[in-house]
């Protein structure tokens, strides 16, 4: 018997992003789905249900202002059962009692007068518009979304400048404001090192070694993953850059990114050269004297301190490494350590990338996605070492080590954990729990890779 596809549209509805995955994996896992999504219906939106085969003619009439509940189910009964229930999931329940709510951007500024950021977190069609609001009404902002078009980027980043305010992202998922986190950031202690990151899980490692070592971070503040592209010209680089050079707080200025356009990098190193704070600069993948070529070495450099290597006793294994990343920059900084030594034949997969969420939650949110590539890796001969990261903090699972732990360890795992013990996993209990089944645990996503190396080599 076919399957059969089903469309509900909920007029005038809206939930974020990351509520709209969660529910869409809870009705895939109902009995006699086959797969569901719950999505905006912008163009963009409805495109990616019709590649995935999930939208039918009802979907098809759904607008920017309404969600889809997509289903493909193996009979109709299966399906309209799992589109009744789509929000009867708890992920949809939250306590926002003791938090002012407002159903419009003049409201919320009414109820919070005294706000200077707005944080934007709607479907990349929207943004561009809401972003121009918000630097409109004297805000900083800080763009969650992705899907805005670099010229769209460009002109936000030239438009906060004109205002002299700060533009983070698009697509920027971390940021830490006067001891704030906002989106996915770990708890970390108040201190006199500034970073201006171009990666989310780049700012989360640096500000948790920081933090281990016993320093604190003034202000940690994303500015997107294009912003050091040609066409963007690091504009929310140097606006970052400025902001901490005007902060008493701040005493050492430390920017991440992967390798920016050849131009952009002299030009943000020209910028930095006259920075009357230090700095510390580590474009992965840029070996060049001067600059730290991991994100542990920017952090050892910020504080002047070493991360304590911790490195157990290790036994040689034979095959190659199969390493499973959540964070896209905590896979690159590995792949780049492998090349270095001159090692090959290696794979190295980022489960955060588009092609691997589409309709299904970030890896962080949800680690179960790696779990599927695990089982495969664990059956499969010539592997012979998985590498695994862990990322704490807020918006991420509340248990990783429990979930990468389905799977009894048959093969030597090697996993970094990026978190402090002020998060809400408590980076020392994941840690423990891993230790536990066996799981060797390295101080930093660097040390981690180092070490699965040397395992193979």
């Amino acid at each position: 018997m076919p399957s059969v596809v089903l469309n509900r549209i909920e007029r005038g509805r809206y939930l974020d992003s990351v509520a709209l995955m969660r529910l869409s994996r809870r009705l895939a896992a109902l009995p006699g789905i086959e797969g569901a999504a719950l999505m905006i219906g912008s163009p963009s939106n409805k495109e990616l249900l019709r590649d995935a085969g999930l939208l039918a003619v009802d979907g098809e009439a759904a607008g920017p202002n309404d969600i889809v509940i997509a289903v493909r189910a193996a009979d109709e009964r299966s399906g309209r059962a799992a589109m009744g229930s789509a929000f009867e999931a708890p992920s949809e329940r939250h306590d926002t009692g003791r938090f002012p709510r407002a159903r419009t951007f003049a409201g919320a500024l009414e109820q919070l007068s005294g706000a200077n950021l707005a944080l934007i977190s709607v479907p990349g069609d929207f943004a561009v518009f809401e972003a121009r609001r918000a630097l409109g009404a004297g805000l900083h902002a800080l763009v969650f979304s992705s899907g805005v078009p670099l010229q769209a980027e460009r002109a936000l980043k030239l438009l906060a400048k004109e205002k002299g305010l700060l533009l983070m992202g698009p697509d920027c998922g971390t940021a830490l404001i006067a001891g704030t986190p906002v989106a996915f950031a770990n708890v970390v202690p108040r201190g006199d090192i500034g970073i201006v990151s171009a990666s989310g899980t780049g700012l989360q490692e640096v500000s948790c070694l920081v933090a281990r070592m016993g320093e604190g971070v003034s202000h940690g503040i994303g500015v997107g993953g294009r912003d050091l592209d040609e066409q963007v010209g690091a504009l929310g680089t140097l606006a970052a850059i400025d902001a901490l050079e005007r902060d008493p707080g701040t005493k050492t200025v430390v920017l991440v990114s992967k390798p920016p356009a050849p131009r952009v990098a002299e030009q943000v190193l020209a910028r930095l050269s006259r920075c009357a704070k230090r700095s510390v600069v580590c474009f992965l993948g840029l070996d060049k004297p001067g600059l730290a070529r991991t994100l542990r070495e920017a952090a050892e450099m910020a504080t002047g301190r070493k991360v304590p290597d911790e490195s157990p006793e290790k036994r040689r294994s034979q095959g190659r490494v199969e390493a499973l990343y959540c964070g896209g920059t905590l896979c690159s900084e590995a792949a780049l350590i492998f090349r270095r030594l001159g090692l090959s034949g290696h794979r190295f997969t980022d489960l955060g990338d588009d092609r691997y969420t589409r309709g299904r939650p970030h890896p962080m949110i949800e680690p179960e996605l790696r779990n599927e590539h695990i089982a495969r890796a664990l059956a499969d001969p010539d592997v012979g070492v998985l590498l695994v990261d862990l990322v704490l903090g807020y918006g991420s699972h509340p248990d990783p080590a429990g979930v990468l732990l389905k799977h009894p360890i048959a093969k030597p795992v090697v996993a970094s954990v990026t978190g402090t013990d002020a998060d809400p996993q408590v980076r020392s209990h994941q840690v423990a729990r891993l230790r536990e089944a066996g799981v060797l645990v390295a101080p930093s996503n660097a040390h981690a890779a180092e070490w699965a190396a040397a395992l193979v080599a």
